[in-house]
């Protein structure tokens, strides 16, 4: 071949190349970013509106029925959901992979604009960017104090160590949790309302017209120009107190009159609680394109000098670090690559019996594991998770080139040959089967990198990383490899000295494995005199392997991974305080923590942001790390979830935090339909179902039920006559009840504060208060001041109830019935959509699966159109190879023999088939045709060259590939094991993958040794036969000689 035949004549520029190539990779892994999991750029955008006071059908009329309208119509959209709850809209538009984010997120902003004037007046100016869920906090901090007011915890959180944790690179946001937020209340008293005939609206528009300071021009003169800026601003809240809302008779009427002025604080709308303290959350969200531990080294890096400045009995602790958990990830990842080479090493050094052939060979995995990072920076990939698992899953594959060469070198320096002609000789003799196989791994992963979706993304620095790093391994087997073949002579084969122990033993090893290769030999003859039997023990392997998966194996989405966290979700009943919200959150906190294997917990009640309800709350479980419990993360939940059972006044359930998949329940079904009532009644009945189903558990409605609200309807006929509108009573009760804001003011500090206009908490906590607000009449009263009615006098008060919230699912209401999974995903999905088969729905209204059942068929059909992708192009590939259009079918026939050890492997393990065990089938594809091509590709030679009968081919094959067949495969199992024992940060998540690929690789080899020849000889025997039929057919219409005259 002209790669080493070029690489043995010039010896000093391989070794230059292979330096430099070590050298590049060395420089490009020092320029990559680490991460826990690959980078994905989904064109998925994130609208939120913020609607102050309006309930969610309120939120659903007026403004998402709006947008969607809009957004609807945008090219490219693939899905729009959309969520209304109290005073809170999120629209996610999800769009095709194919379209770019940012045109994604630009035609949304586009459409907001286009609709923004038929928008309420009153929402807060919409929040529009790019959704990303991988862009969760990686680092959150509790502060906590036992001698500071909320308000002053919150002044340092927010401001003083808010702010320094922002000046960081790579810092996006710190959201704060449980924030007391200063601001300048004025407390609305409605006795002197109505005694001064004031109304409310007449003060917030006083505070926004006398409050202000604003550019008003400039004076232009010969030489200078001048701003003119005017100065209307209140400094204190004695200002403000005199601040004239109106005349009567001439009287001012100030706002002290009719109101308190006070700087104190906000209304609080989130709480944060750590170990049941009082405390100030941080959660800091990193920016796209920067590292996880860069940035979480960073703001740990600051903390001690922070510490330092926190007054006496302040403490600031660290809640969540992914960047530990990332680097702990990655760490395990590179000792499972390090073990797997080592012990790949020693295969070959078990066979080869030989130092300096183990460091020739050898050589492959360093140099090609180096220069790998050199394309892994051009893709722009990050050092995370997957990229590693490739490589560490490569570590097999990259040597078996390496080995096969080699092996096939030694074996022409033992028929006598020199050194030199025995490397070019075995190198070209064993050329193209290693370049075919090095191909067929290739076009296995080619494919997956190259998926659409969310599948595609994920995998492609998996994919891609594999195939950069054999192609390099190829290159190298063919130039490094038969180069110190050539010239690096091995003492054991020219020197007959006294041999060590070590040599000794593995002597008699080598000898036991001729004797075996024999062996082998005869039962390869018996396979093919037995070829009826070989071929139904082919295919009962693979009936057997799909019955037991089907019936006893389990189908997953994400393996199970014990990260040491766990989220447990409370609901408390739709309309909860946020008070009796925080305090059953705190009940089922102090639940758990008492379990000795938690370390501390962390609660949230609201949102940072303000918006949206108070009903909700989350507490986040730090466990003990792994290996200081006895009971897996998986085996507490399920011991919580019993418990959670038990806690009254609200529902409690258990999310995992983080990974794929996370943060929701993974079994989702969705009910659609046009009727709100209806669909209620549907969903419920379709709950019962799901909580009657084996393995499914917390099963819960999208919809939270029913709201408590009191609805207030006015008397048209009597507002009419005494002209009053709706406009006005509106303009009345939003300020009094759901609070406004009627400019800012900067306090003595130096900060910002909002100025609040709202009535006092106590005068906020019956009907009959509502009842009482008064409404300023136009006109004069009949002592000659303005006439002021009650709101009860012009409107009837009721109670009733609303929805808690309002889902869409394509412009379309949605509710979604959710339940958690013990067990297999697939395995219970399969029983609910069995038991809902005969579920009857009304005209109009439809059940469809979302959540990981969805996300499963998504992925599992992408890789199954991956894998037919792939195995047309091996097929292609050995076309080319063996020059024929028959001989790869031998040779893909061996394909479904893996399928029955991945099944056994993963029943033993108790695994499911998942997306990382799916993988592993994949990546078996490969490494399977590999042993194929070899036998199948010296026998074919051997037919040819030597002129020997196929039978006796194939046995000869059989006997000189053994070697190299087992010692790759072996080679593979070795690099495999680390894996497939899961050790260490995320390793059970990634375990599937090797316990799949070591089962399915011994079971491939032993049928693949027997099967194979066994199929060849009978497609050898078809080509035969229908060879001589043609010939006949041929020579029986060929046209009969003419005789030449004179003959």
């Amino acid at each position: 071949m002209f790669i080493s035949d070029f690489a043995i004549r010039r010896p000093i520029i391989t070794v230059v190349v292979t330096i430099a190539l070590a050298v590049f990779g060395i420089a490009a892994l020092a320029r990559l970013q680490t991460d826990e999991f690959p980078d994905i750029d989904a064109p998925i955008v994130f609208v939120g509106i913020v609607y102050p006071g309006a309930s969610p059908d309120q939120v659903e009329r007026e403004v998402v029925d709006r947008l969607e309208d809009r957004i609807s119509g945008i090219s490219g959209l693939d899905k729009l959901t959309s969520t209304s709850s109290d005073g809170f809209a999120q629209i996610i538009v999800q769009f095709k992979f194919d379209k770019p984010t940012d045109e994604a997120t630009q035609d949304v902003r586009d459409a907001i604009s286009a609709v923004r004037a038929q928008l309420p007046t009153e929402i807060v100016e919409p929040i529009v960017q790019r959704f990303d869920p991988a862009q969760q906090p990686i680092v959150s901090l509790a502060l906590t104090s036992l001698t500071l007011t909320p308000a002053q915890l919150t002044q340092i959180g927010d401001q003083t160590i808010g702010g320094e944790l922002r000046s960081i690179p790579g810092v996006a946001q710190v959201q704060v949790a449980g924030a007391d937020s200063a601001t300048l209340n004025v407390v609305l008293d409605p006795a002197r309302l109505t005694s001064t005939g004031v109304g409310i609206d007449q003060i917030v528009a006083a505070l926004r017209s006398q409050n202000l300071a604003a550019p008003v021009g400039q004076v232009t003169g010969p030489v200078t120009e001048r701003a003119i800026r005017l100065e209307g601003r209140l400094e204190r809240p004695e200002d403000f107190a005199q601040l004239i809302v109106t005349q009567r008779a001439g009287v001012p009427i100030r706002l002290g009159d009719v109101a308190t002025v006070e700087a104190g604080s906000a209304e609080r709308r989130s709480a944060a609680l750590f170990n049941g303290r009082e405390a100030i959350g941080l959660d800091i969200v990193k920016s796209k394109g920067y590292s996880t531990t860069t940035v979480s080294d960073a703001i740990k890096a600051r903390l001690p000098a922070l510490r330092a400045t926190l007054p006496k009995g302040t403490t600031i602790e660290i809640v969540r670090d992914a960047g530990s958990r990332v680097r702990a990830s990655v760490l395990s990842v590179q000792e499972a690559l390090v073990e797997g080479a080592v012990l790949t090493v020693l295969v070959v050094f078990l066979f080869l019996n030989s130092w300096r052939s183990t460091v020739i060979t050898g050589l492959a995995l360093p140099v090609s594991v180096l220069a790998s990072f050199v394309p892994l920076m051009l893709f722009g990939f990050t050092l995370n998770t997957m990229s590693l698992l490739g490589l560490s899953l490569a570590i097999g594959i990259l040597i078996d080139d390496a080995i096969v060469v080699r092996e096939n070198i030694v074996r022409h320096v033992e028929m006598g040959k020199d050194h030199l002609v025995a490397s070019h000789e075995g190198t070209d003799e064993i050329g193209l089967a290693v370049a075919a196989t090095t191909f067929s791994i290739v076009a296995v992963f080619v494919p997956v990198g190259f998926m659409s979706g969310f599948a595609g993304q994920w995998f492609k620095p998996f994919a891609l990383t594999i195939a950069a790093a054999v192609l390099v391994s190829l290159f190298v087997s063919f130039s490094l490899d038969p180069m110190l073949s050539a010239y690096w002579a091995d003492p054991q084969i020219e020197a007959h000295e006294r041999r060590n122990p070590i040599a000794r033993a593995l002597d008699r090893f080598n000898g036991w494995f001729n004797r075996q290769a024999e062996r082998y030999r005869r039962g390869v003859a018996w396979a093919l005199d037995h070829r009826k039997m070989m071929i139904a023990l082919a295919l009962g392997s693979f009936v057997a392997a799909i019955g037991l998966q089907v019936t006893i194996g389990g189908f997953g989405f994400a393996p199970d991974s014990d990260r040491s966290e766990l989220t447990v979700t409370v609901e408390a009943p739709p309309g909860s305080s946020l008070e009796y919200t925080r305090v059953v959150t705190e009940q089922v906190a102090r639940q758990v923590r008492a379990h000795p294997e938690v370390q501390y917990t962390y609660a949230t009640v609201g949102s940072a942001s303000g918006s949206g309800g108070v009903d909700v709350g989350s507490v986040y479980l730090r466990l003990k790390p792994r290996h200081e419990r006895d009971v897996s993360q998986q085996a507490l939940g399920k011991e919580l979830r019993r418990e959670l059972k038990r806690i009254g006044g609200a529902t409690a359930y258990l999310l995992e935090a983080g990974g794929p998949g996370g943060g929701r329940k993974p079994l989702q079904l969705e009910l659609k339909g046009p009727d709100a009532t209806t669909l209620g009644l549907l969903a419920d009945s379709l709950a019962k179902i799901v909580r009657g189903t084996r393995g499914a558990v917390d099963v819960g409605l999208s919809s939270k039920g029913t709201k408590p609200e009191l609805r207030v309807t006015i008397n048209r006929g009597l507002a009419g006559t005494i002209g009053v509108s709706v406009g006005q009573i509106a303009q009345a009760l939003r300020p009094a009840f759901a609070g406004v804001d009627a400019g800012t003011w900067v306090d003595p500090t130096g900060e910002t504060r909002y100025v609040r206009v709202r009535l006092p908490a106590a005068m906020r906590e019956s009907p009959a208060d509502l009842a009482a607000i008064p409404i300023v009449l136009p006109g004069a009263s009949a002592s000659g001041g303005p006439a002021v009615v009650p709101l009860g006098q012009v409107a009837t008060i009721s109670a009733s109830g609303g929805p808690a919230q309002i889902d869409h699912l394509d412009r379309s209401r949605v509710v979604v019935v959710g339940a958690n999974i013990e067990g297999s995903i697939g395995n219970v999905s399969r029983a609910v959509q069995q038991r809902i088969a005969s579920f009857r729905l009304p005209e109009g209204y439809t059940i469809s699966a979302g959540g990981q059942t969805a996300d499963q068929a998504e992925v599992f059909g992408s890789i199954f159109t991956a894998l037919g992708v792939a195995v047309m192009l091996m097929y292609l590939i050995l076309v080319i190879q063996f020059g024929s259009f028959l001989d790869p079918l031998a040779i893909l026939s061996s394909l479904p023999l893996s399928l029955i050890g991945v099944v056994l492997a993963l029943l033993v393990t108790r695994d499911t088939l998942n997306i990382m065990s799916l993988i592993g089938v994949m990546m078996l594809m490969g490494i399977v045709a590999k042993n194929a091509i070899l036998l199948i590709d010296f026998a074919k030679w051997t037919h040819e060259q030597k002129g020997l009968p196929m039978r006796d081919a194939l046995i000869e094959a059989g006997a000189i590939r053994l070697r190299p067949i087992l010692m790759t495969t072996l080679a593979l199992i070795a690099g495999m094991i680390p894996v497939a024992l899961g050790g260490g940060e995320g390793a059970d998540f990634r375990a599937p993958l090797g316990r799949a690929v070591i089962g399915g690789t011994i079971t491939s080899t032993i049928l693949t040794l027997f099967v194979i020849p066994t199929v060849y000889e009978i497609l050898d025997d078809w080509r035969e036969k229908l060879g001589a039929r043609f010939r006949r057919r041929t020579a029986a219409h060929a046209p009969t000689p003419v005789p030449v005259p004179g003959d």
